[in-house]
């Protein structure tokens, strides 16, 4: 027996990899393959049947699983990101997700006799989306930069949002059930919030204190913050029975908003053991289902299918659209997209055992119709998402945007001059004081590794099309290049040689000078650096029939750089070693080392003076033209006036 579950673990451990790699690599939520693989090995051939292997200990590993989930979904709650991100997301995840729910309960309770406490918990649940299905999707679609920005931020903020609606709908259904509804439910529920919210937020506060002071040395941060979350989740629910939840999302809420406080390491821990919590926890969730319980949700669950994705989503878009600047496509867009992923899983099938074991009717059907409406969902708008944005134009342009992994002096005057002539940038870099300048130069920026999974979440890549890997850390530059490169396309991700001594140019291929020899094969990280250090300036420089690039190099000398170059219908092109000649009516960006800048000076008064000597010799030549013209003319008149 104990063979058996150390197999059965070891299995979905490789399955949950397998998954996750197939996801990635057809580009599709990783929701899917896993949803796949646990109805296989669950109802499909009754390989893993996760009550009878793990017995009393399956609630406690969904439990912890969930708590985790809504602990690192509450600590990207950010409130001020919110305002950032505009009025449309500010207004999605309040009026909307109200709206949404809203919509979803009644048509549970119609369409499928839902009693109202249970139809309310259902609609709360799904009431989320989730950057889990959202990211994976926008990069297949690729819609335009504000709609992929909105959809990507949606799915970040409400999942906390979802979360807290859901815990608190459940709270009152747990109570109302277990004590006597006209005496105890209240207070019982008050007590519930108010340990959720009080001892929450005291203990977010002092974790933040402690983080920021540094009370744990750096190698035990992550693991601290992990093991208190987990303390006061079960702590909490020691006190008062199923407050835990509540407890936990608040504690993350408060971190994320807490100032002076870094929680850039916690999440990059987090999301990698979120990665393979999620993973394991929905094959275990999927494996669980009846396959007959869906189908006998029949055409009522096919009904709310229908409501959730034509009658809510739309209604709450164009609701929350009112006196934003969003186009009826754009409006149109956002109405089909809306996946729902692992959090509304993961949450029903922990709120369903529970409420199974206190007797609530109609506690099973809760997970079954909400696993119908992920796959529906998930499978209908990957499909046809793509046609419906090309149908209303809201595509997006090829783009243009760079994203330059290192934020060094050399990135953020490059992206300075870059901005300014309208192209989208973006630096991401590990060394924060580098981003601090980026950002007090209005820089848009990401802090951490961009190839991790955090920032394939978080970072913001709508309208970037290549990336330009700039930074120092030898180690890490071949991971994110890549990472881009199965992201992007091989042709759309350029490193400089950084290799020790250089490259004989013989020994390089065209297309390893075109994509890994950024500005050129002797170029690297170090020879950039120290032009910089020496007061290397960034130019703009107008390449036209009357000033070529042999004219350029004439005035620079050879140290001048030539880096990237805007045609006249602003596409931008980067140089690379494999470009020998620039076409002419372009903009060229290059960088002019100090002694470019002074055989520019040396160049300039060897015009000046030699504009001043043709000047004096025109005016010479014009003194003897004129004093010909005088002699010959006083000649005139002393031949008119001799006496005859």
């Amino acid at each position: 027996m104990v063979e058996h579950i150390t197999g059965m673990l070891a299995l979905i451990g490789v399955l949950s990899l397998l998954c996750q790699w197939v996801g990635w690599k057809l580009r599709l939520p990783a929701i899917l393959p896993l949803l796949l693989c646990g109805l296989l090995l669950g109802p499909g051939l009754d390989i893993l049947n996760p009550d009878a292997i793990f017995g009393d200990l399956l609630f406690p590993i969904i439990s912890l699983g969930v708590a985790v989930i809504l602990f690192e979904g509450a600590l990207t709650l950010n409130f001020k990101e919110i305002k950032d991100h505009g009025r449309m997301v500010t207004n999605l995840v309040t009026f909307g997700a109200f709206i949404t729910w809203a919509c979803i309960a009644p048509a549970a309770h119609w369409l499928l006799g839902f009693e109202w406490p249970m139809a309310l918990l259902f609609g709360a649940l799904v009431v989320v989306t989730g950057p889990t299905v959202i990211v994976p999707m926008l990069r297949t679609v690729r819609p335009k930069s504000n709609l992929a920005s909105i959809l990507r931020w949606e799915g970040i903020v409400i999942d906390p949002i979802g979360a807290i609606l859901a815990v608190l709908v459940y709270e009152y259904i747990a109570v109302a059930a277990a004590a006597d509804p006209t005496t105890h439910v209240l207070s019982a529920l008050g007590m519930t919030l108010l340990l959720g919210f009080g001892l929450g937020a005291i203990a977010g506060y002092l974790i933040g204190i402690a983080l920021r002071t540094t009370v744990f040395p750096h190698y035990l941060k992550n693991t601290a913050v992990l093991t208190i979350m987990l303390g006061m989740f079960v702590g909490s629910n020691l006190i008062q029975e199923e407050s835990g939840l509540l407890t936990v999302t608040v504690m993350g809420i408060w971190l994320a908003n807490m100032r002076g406080v870094d929680i850039a390491d916690i999440l990059e821990f987090k999301e990698t053991l979120t990665v393979l919590l999620i993973s394991a926890l929905f094959i275990l969730l999927a494996a669980r289902l009846n396959s007959t319980a869906m189908l006998d949700l029949g055409w009522g669950g096919v009904g709310v299918l229908m409501v959730v994705m034509l009658v809510a989503r739309p209604l709450s878009i164009w609701i929350s659209g009112i006196g934003t600047s969003l186009s009826r496509s754009d409006k149109w867009f956002l109405s089909w997209v809306a996946p729902r992923g692992i959090v509304a899983a993961a949450i029903s099938s922990l709120f369903a055992i529970k409420l199974e074991a206190i007797g609530v009717n109609g506690a099973s059907s809760i997970v079954p119709l909400v696993f119908l409406i992920i796959i529906g969902t998930v499978v209908i708008q990957s499909l046809t998402a793509g046609p419906w944005a090309k149908f209303l134009g809201v595509k997006a342009d090829s783009s243009q945007g760079l994203l330059l992994f290192g934020a060094s002096k050399f990135s953020r005057e490059l992206a300075k001059v870059l901005t300014e002539k309208n192209v989208k940038v973006m630096l991401a870099d590990n060394n924060w004081d580098n981003i601090r300048q980026a950002r007090m130069a209005n820089i848009p920026v990401y802090f951490g590794n961009p190839a991790s999974e955090h920032a394939e979440n978080f970072m913001d890549l709508s309208g970037i099309g290549r990336v330009l890997i700039l930074s120092p850390y030898r180690q890490l530059n071949p991971l994110v290049s890549f990472h881009f490169q199965d992201l992007l396309g091989t042709q759309k991700v350029y490193g400089l040689n950084n290799a020790e001594g250089g490259s004989a140019r013989h020994q390089l291929s065209e297309s390893y000078l075109k994509r890994l020899c950024l500005f050129g094969e002797s170029v690297s990280y170090a020879r950039i650096a120290s032009y910089m250090a020496k007061g290397a300036v960034i130019k703009v420089t107008n390449i036209t029939d009357n000033f070529t690039l042999q004219d350029f190099k004439e005035r620079y000398g050879e140290t001048a750089m030539p880096l990237i170059y805007l045609t006249k219908d602003q596409k931008v092109k980067i140089i690379s070693g494999a470009d020998r000649e620039l076409p002419v009516g372009i903009e060229l960006i290059s960088l002019l080392p100090a002694e470019a800048q002074e055989q520019d000076v040396i160049q300039r008064n060897l015009k000046e003076v030699a504009e001043r000597e043709s000047a004096a010799d025109e005016d010479s030549k014009q003194a003897t033209i004129e004093q010909e013209e005088a002699q010959t003319t006083a000649t005139s008149e002393l031949e008119e006036n001799e006496p005859k």
